[in-house]
C-alpha cells in the first residue's frame, strides 16, 4: 500500500510540474525528496514514508505557482484521496507542507513534527549552495527581475505579504532569504550540510562583486 501510494503520487507530481521553468520543477522536487530521505535516515524516530510523501507533495498548490484560493489543501487532498489515502494521513501531510515554505523574516514557519522539520530542511538545502544559486537566477529571469542593481538595497521583510510581493533584483534575494537559511535549519543533519553550501554562496558573492566592479585579484 505504501509503495504503491508513493509511486502513484510521484507520477502525478512529475506530470503536474513538467515544463515548469522557475526553478520549482520536477527535478527540484526530486532533489528535495532524495535529501529528505537521506536526512530522515540520520534522524532517529523519523517516519520515512511520511517524509517521502510530504516531500513529493511540498510544492503542490504553493502560492508561487498556483493562484487559486486554498490551492495547496485542495490539490493535495484531491491527489491523496484519489489513491485512497486515509483522512489522518492527508491531514498529517497537509500540516507538514503548510510549514515548508519560507515566508519572511518574522513569520513563524517552525514545523511541529520531526518529519516536518526534515522536509523543510531538505527544501531549504535546495535553495542554497550551487543549486540554490542556479535556482535563484532561474526564478529571477522567469519573473523578469534584474540580476543586480547597486542602488537597490535588500529589504527586511517583516511579514509574508512584504516578502511575497517583493520585486527586488536577484542578488538582493541572497540577503533577504538565502543567506538566512543556514541559521534556520531544524535538524543536526540539515545544519551540517547547510554550512558548506552557505560558504559556497559567500564565495560566489565575493566573486560576483569583484567581476561587477572590474576588480581582478
Amino acid at each position: 500500500m505504501k509503495n504503491s501510494l508513493i509511486t502513484a503520487v510521484r507520477n502525478e507530481v512529475k506530470l503536474l510540474f513538467e515544463g515548469e521553468g522557475s526553478g520549482h520543477d520536477w527535478w527540484h522536487i526530486y532533489r528535495v525528496t532524495e535529501n529528505a530521505k537521506a536526512i530522515a535516515k540520520q534522524e532517529k524516530g523519523a517516519d520515512i514514508f511520511v517524509v517521502e510523501l510530504a516531500a513529493l507533495l511540498h510544492d503542490v498548490g504553493d502560492y508561487k505557482l498556483f493562484k487559486e484560493v486554498n490551492a495547496q489543501e485542495v490539490l493535495i487532498t484531491k491527489i491523496l484521496t484519489k489513491y485512497e489515502a486515509s483522512p489522518k494521513l492527508i491531514q498529517t501531510i497537509l500540516e507538514i507542507v503548510k510549514k515548508v515554505s519560507y515566508k519572511g523574516g518574522n513569520e513563524d514557519s517552525t514545523p511541529t513534527s520531526l518529519e516536518g522539520k526534515i522536509v523543510q530542511d531538505a527544501d531549504r538545502l535546495d535553495a542554497i549552495g550551487a543549486i540554490g544559486i542556479a535556482r535563484a537566477f532561474a526564478f529571477g529571469g522567469h519573473h523578469n527581475r534584474l540580476i543586480y542593481h547597486p542602488e537597490q538595497s535588500p529589504e527586511n521583510h517583516l511579514d509574508f505579504d512584504s516578502y511575497k510581493n517583493s520585486k527586488g533584483h536577484t542578488i538582493n534575494h541572497f540577503y533577504e532569504k538565502l543567506l538566512l537559511l543556514k541559521d534556520l535549519m531544524q535538524t543536526p543533519t540539515g545544519k551540517s550540510i547547510a554550512q558548506q553550501r552557505h560558504l559556497f554562496m559567500e564565495q560566489f558573492l565575493d566573486q560576483f562583486y569583484n567581476e561587477w566592479e572590474g576588480r581582478h585579484s
